[in-house]
C-alpha cells in the first residue's frame, strides 16, 4: 500500500475511532431528567437515547467490537504509515541501514499511537463530556445502523457477557433510583453553579429534612402554650384572649396534661358579638375534638395527619401521655422557609461575628449544625435541641456559665429561666485550645 493510501486509512480509522469513543461516552454520561426535558420540548431523538440507556447491552457491545476492530486495524496499517515518511530524514544521520529501518518503524508507532490517543480518545470524550445529551442525540441513529451491520457478533458476545455476570454474582443494570441525597447534591451543585440562589438551596434541604426531623423540633413547647380550662369564668377567658391573641386556645380540664378539646376564637368573638355569655361548659359545638400525636412523629408524618384529619394543629404527647407541646400547619410551613418570612427578632441563630453565634436553648440541633457547618455531635441520638445536647454533655442541670468544649466550638449558658436554658453563646475556638479542653 503506497503512503498516501496509508495516510487516508489511518485518518479513517481514527474518525471511526473517535466516533466510537464519544458515542460511547456521551450515552453513558446523558443525565436522564434532561433528556426527558429534551423529549417534551419536542426533540424525539432524545426517547431513542433513553431506550437505550434503559437495554444498554447490544449498544456497547457494538462499540466495542468497533473499537477493538479499529484498533487492530490501526495497528496493521500504522506500523508502516509513516515510515516512508521518516526513513528519508533518519538516513541523513549516521546510521546503519538496519537502524534506520528500526528508528523509522519505532517513530511511525510513536505517532501513530500519539495520534489515536489525541484524536481518537481524549478529544471526543472531552467532547462527549461537555454536552453530552447533545452528542448522544446525533450518535444514536448511526450506532443503531452500525450494530445491525454486526448483529450476529453483538448478539454472541452479548449472551457472553450476561453469562459472565451470573457466573460471578453481579448486577448488570446500573440502579436509576433517585434518593434524597442525589436531590440535595443536585441542589448544592445549582447553588455552587448559581443556578439556585443560597435562600432556595435552603428550602430545598428543609423540605428534604421533613422526613427526618421530628415534630418537636418546630412544636410551641409546653411551658408556651396558651390554654383555657373548662370552668374558667367569662372575665378570665376574655382576659386571656386580649392578652395572648391567637386562633385557637387549648381546653384543659383541671391541667395541661387532660386536654378536653380546642377552642376558635372567632367562635369566642362571635358569641361576645352577639352578646351570648361565653362559656366552656355545656356549650355543645364550642369545644371542639383535637388531634393528638406521638413527640416521635417526623413533621413529614405529621403533615400527613393534618391531611387526613382535615386540621392545622396538633397536641404532642410523649410515652407517658403528657404534654410537650403543640404544632399548626404554620409552624411546618416555617420550618420549610427557614429564615425567608419572619422578624428578624425572633430569629433563633444570631451570628454576633464570624466566630460566635447567640442561639435559644429551644433552637433543634439540625439548625445548630447547620449554622455551625457541623455533620453531627456526640449523642446526638439523646437529643433534639441544643440544651438537650448541653445537658447530656454536662450530666446535670446547667448553670449560669456552664461551658461545653466539643468540635472545635465551646457553648457557654448565658441565661437560665427555672432550669430552663434560655441562651447559649457558641464561639468558635482554635484546634490547639480545643484539644487541650479535650
Amino acid at each position: 500500500m503506497d503512503p498516501l493510501s496509508s495516510l487516508f486509512l489511518i485518518a479513517a480509522l481514527i474518525a471511526a475511532s473517535a466516533f466510537f469513543a464519544i458515542a460511547e461516552l456521551s450515552v453513558a454520561a446523558s443525565r436522564r431528567l434532561r433528556l426527558r426535558q429534551m423529549l417534551e420540548q419536542g426533540e424525539r431523538r432524545a426517547a431513542h437515547v433513553l431506550a437505550v440507556q434503559d437495554e444498554p447491552g447490544d449498544f456497547f457491545t457494538a462499540i466495542q467490537i468497533g473499537v477493538n476492530t479499529v484498533a487492530i486495524l490501526g495497528g496493521v496499517v500504522g506500523e508502516g504509515a509513516f515510515a516512508p515518511l521518516v526513513q528519508p530524514l533518519l538516513a541523513a544521520l549516521p546510521l546503519s541501514d538496519n537502524q534506520v529501518s528500526t528508528a523509522s518503524a519505532v517513530a511511525s508507532f510513536v505517532i501513530v499511537t500519539s495520534l489515536f490517543i489525541l484524536l481518537a480518545d481524549l478529544f471526543p470524550k472531552r467532547l462527549g463530556m461537555s454536552a453530552p445529551e447533545q452528542v448522544a442525540i446525533h450518535v444514536v441513529g448511526p450506532m443503531d445502523l452500525f450494530q445491525r451491520l454486526v448483529r450476529p457478533l453483538v448478539w454472541l458476545f452479548k449472551r457472553l457477557t450476561e453469562g459472565l455476570f451470573r457466573l460471578l454474582g453481579l448486577p448488570d443494570r446500573r440502579d436509576e433510583g433517585v434518593t434524597s441525597e442525589d436531590i440535595l447534591a443536585m441542589a448544592a451543585a445549582g447553588a455552587e453553579a448559581g443556578v439556585l440562589a443560597a435562600q432556595e438551596h435552603r428550602v430545598i434541604e428543609n423540605v428534604i429534612e421533613l422526613d427526618t426531623r421530628l415534630v418537636t423540633s418546630s412544636m410551641t413547647a409546653r411551658d408556651s402554650i396558651v390554654h383555657l380550662m373548662v370552668d374558667d369564668s367569662e372575665a378570665l377567658i376574655r382576659a386571656r384572649i386580649d392578652q395572648y391573641p391567637h386562633s385557637t386556645y387549648l381546653v384543659c380540664q383541671g391541667d395541661i396534661d387532660h386536654v378536653v378539646g380546642y377552642v376558635d376564637s372567632k367562635d369566642l368573638l362571635s358569641l361576645a358579638f352577639k352578646g351570648q355569655p361565653i362559656s366552656l361548659q355545656g356549650n355543645d359545638g364550642l369545644v371542639k375534638k383535637v388531634l393528638t400525636v406521638p413527640d416521635r412523629l417526623t413533621l413529614s408524618e405529621v403533615l400527613m395527619q393534618f391531611r387526613q384529619a382535615y386540621v392545622d394543629f396538633a397536641v404532642i404527647i410523649n410515652e407517658y401521655s403528657l404534654v410537650v407541646g403543640i404544632i399548626t400547619i404554620n409552624d411546618v410551613m416555617s420550618t420549610v422557609m427557614g429564615g425567608l418570612v419572619g422578624p428578624q427578632d425572633e430569629e433563633q441563630i444570631v451570628q454576633r461575628d464570624a466566630n460566635s453565634w447567640l442561639i435559644d436553648g429551644v433552637t433543634p440541633i439540625e439548625d445548630v449544625l447547620r449554622a455551625l457547618d457541623l455533620d453531627s455531635l456526640p449523642n446526638q441520638e439523646e437529643y433534639e435541641t441544643l440544651a438537650g445536647f448541653i445537658m447530656v454533655m454536662l450530666r446535670r442541670v446547667p448553670r449560669r456559665t456552664d461551658k461545653v468544649v466539643c468540635e472545635g466550638y465551646q457553648f457557654e449558658v448565658m441565661d437560665v429561666d427555672s432550669y430552663r436554658i434560655d441562651q447559649v453563646m457558641v464561639s468558635r475556638i482554635a484546634t490547639e485550645e480545643a484539644r487541650g479542653d479535650a
